[in-house]
């Protein structure tokens, strides 16, 4: 007699209806029962974090979570993942298709949550200090081994592109590293500049992701997937507002388009040749 599946989770526990076996009557998230707890007495930034690490947050790390949640909900326009969605919504792409498209644009490796694993893993490394950060940059340089991913070309967590620190990252990481007064986000606030100057780029938003979130006890893996998630609703109302406006006013293209000149232009047959 075949025995019935069982599903290994230390996340989640439920126990059914007594009528229905495939309707919950109680769950649990790591013991904490959701619907008859939780749900009266936590935000869901601290169930979010509970999610995460299977236990309850700090205020502090409560308070971080929150406001990093705030600093990469939308990265606006300008960021690829962002304009991925509003290319769905703009197009008639179905809500998952917008969303689908922003984390798989948003997921690489720069400016992307691949990014951002690489960068915590700099940090986790150099346990804040420089000379330790330098070999963990050289070293994620060095290595050149092709698998899903192919190898980094600059620094994580940095922008190989930049001139200077865009002022939004450094307003972000000031606020954030005052939350963290002796975490990796305050060492990190304090040597910019030389790790700026060290990496060949100014500093990223994914590096001061990576960094939050090894303040908050996350690792590399965890900090990944929270990047895509978080920045999720910054994709959705892009992609609502274009779908809403229509193609003829989205960005860089209906201005460039212009019918006369861009049709393609192709030689009139020769009717001799068909006997005509």
């Amino acid at each position: 007699m075949s025995q019935a599946p069982v599903l290994h989770t230390s996340i989640w526990q439920e126990q059914a209806e007594a009528d229905n076996p495939f309707a919950a009557k109680h769950a649990l998230c790591h013991g904490y029962d959701v619907y008859g707890e939780v749900l009266k007495k936590a935000s869901f930034i601290e169930y979010l974090y509970l999610l995460f690490k299977g236990e309850r947050p700090t205020a502090q790390q409560t308070l971080l979570l929150d406001k990093l949640a705030i600093v990469v909900a939308n990265a606006g326009p300008r960021d690829h993942s962002i304009r991925a969605a509003m290319n769905g919504g703009v197009g008639g792409s179905t809500a998952a298709g917008c969303l689908m498209a922003a984390l798989a644009v948003g997921a690489g490796q720069y400016g992307g949550a691949h990014e951002v694993f690489h960068a915590l893993n700099i940090w986790q490394f150099a346990q804040q200090d420089l000379i330790r950060c330098q070999q963990a940059m050289e070293k994620l340089l060095a290595n050149k081994e092709v698998d899903i991913w192919q190898p980094m070309e600059h620094v994580a967590g940095f922008d190989p592109h930049g001139v200077t620190c865009p002022t939004i990252i450094v307003q972000s990481l000031a606020y954030l590293a005052d939350l963290m007064p002796s975490g990796q986000l305050a060492w990190l606030c304090n040597n910019r500049q030389q790790l700026e100057q060290m990496a060949k780029g100014t500093l990223a938003m994914t590096g001061v992701f990576a960094a939050a979130c090894l303040d908050l006890a996350l690792n590399a893996e965890q900090a990944e997937m929270l990047f895509l998630q978080l920045r999720l609703s910054g994709a959705a109302v892009h992609a609502l507002e274009q779908q809403q406006l229509g193609w003829k006013k989205f960005p860089y293209v209906s201005q460039l388009i212009d019918l006369q000149k861009d049709a393609p232009q192709f030689p009139m047959p020769n009717i001799e040749e068909f006997g005509l």
